[in-house]
């Protein structure tokens, strides 16, 4: 029986890869093997513990920065969403002006969070661009200013939801009007002539072939609204409104001595991103398309 030869053609693909492969894992899973097993270790002595999980379980904080980051999500992920969708359609009609539309809806979206953070910062202020502006128009009286950062927990974190609305909407129209464009003029044409109005065109023909767009859209945006916390630090400063990813870098950057907390915290993100991002594939189906 002879040995068999050597295939550089088979290899190839796998030669390819590896400089990936190796980059990731230096780069990726060596940091986060090492950041888990550090979490489960004190701040000073050796050994593994479970004190830094125990700590955050039975931190207050820990469960209002829960209920804040899945408000955040739920609301502000949908109004986007809606606002977004709304805004595909109505600039992939392609009508007079629809390109300079595009063009000012996009603004928003090349602007750094601290850029971002910083001017609504200054607006919201008591003698904020914001408060001059109303006074200016006559809508409100030099003594009427309103106190936009002196509001509860949830009129705050409604103004946070409404600031990063106004960033994320542009991508997710982007992706939302990338997958209607798409989609066949052909298929659409179809629906009208069988007799179907815009309104049962865009259930039954424009959404399920935007699907994927959508899936698309939505997962990131998911992701990333788990992962907010800048803006709300930029706005309101450190746990006036906690948040998940917020708390982490308050106990990595704020708190002398709390590094392992932080690692513990991150891993606790890490794993609700996961669990939220699994969640929402299988729902989607996305997990049945692979199976087929």
């Amino acid at each position: 029986m002879q040995p068999k030869r050597f295939s550089w053609k088979k290899a190839v693909p796998y030669i390819l890869i590896a400089p990936t492969v190796i980059y990731y894992i230096v780069f990726w899973i060596r940091p986060v093997l090492t950041s888990v097993f550090l979490s489960f270790t004190p701040e000073e002595g050796t050994g593994l513990t479970l004190g830094n999980y125990s700590k955050i379980f039975s931190d207050p904080v820990f469960w209002q920065a829960c209920l804040n980051t899945g408000i955040f999500v739920i609301f502000s992920v949908t109004l986007e969403f809606v606002v977004a969708l709304g805004l595909a359609l109505l600039i992939n009609k392609k009508f007079k002006g629809s390109s300079l539309l595009l063009a000012i809806a996009l603004i928003p979206m090349a602007l750094p969070q601290v850029a971002v953070g910083a001017m609504w910062s200054s607006g919201f202020s008591t003698y904020g661009w914001l408060n001059s502006l109303l006074i200016q128009i006559g809508a409100i009286s030099e003594n009427g200013k309103i106190l936009f950062l002196a509001g509860n927990d949830i009129s705050s974190l409604l103004l946070i939801i409404l600031i990063d609305a106004w960033q994320v909407i542009p991508f997710m129209m982007t992706i939302l009007l990338a997958g209607l464009q798409g989609i066949p003029k052909e298929s659409i044409e179809a629906g009208y002539v069988f007799g179907g109005n815009k309104l049962t065109v865009l259930r039954k023909i424009t959404m399920p072939m935007l699907k994927p767009s959508i899936q698309t859209a939505l997962i990131m945006r998911i992701i990333s609204a788990i992962q907010v916390w800048l803006i709300i630090v930029l706005i309101f400063g450190f746990r006036r409104i906690p948040v998940l990813l917020e708390e982490v870098v308050f106990f990595q950057d704020q708190m002398q001595n709390e590094y392992k907390l932080a690692l513990a915290y991150s891993v606790i993100v890490a794993i609700v991103v996961s669990i939220v991002a699994v969640f929402y594939l299988k729902v989607s189906g996305a997990f049945d398309k692979e199976e087929e």
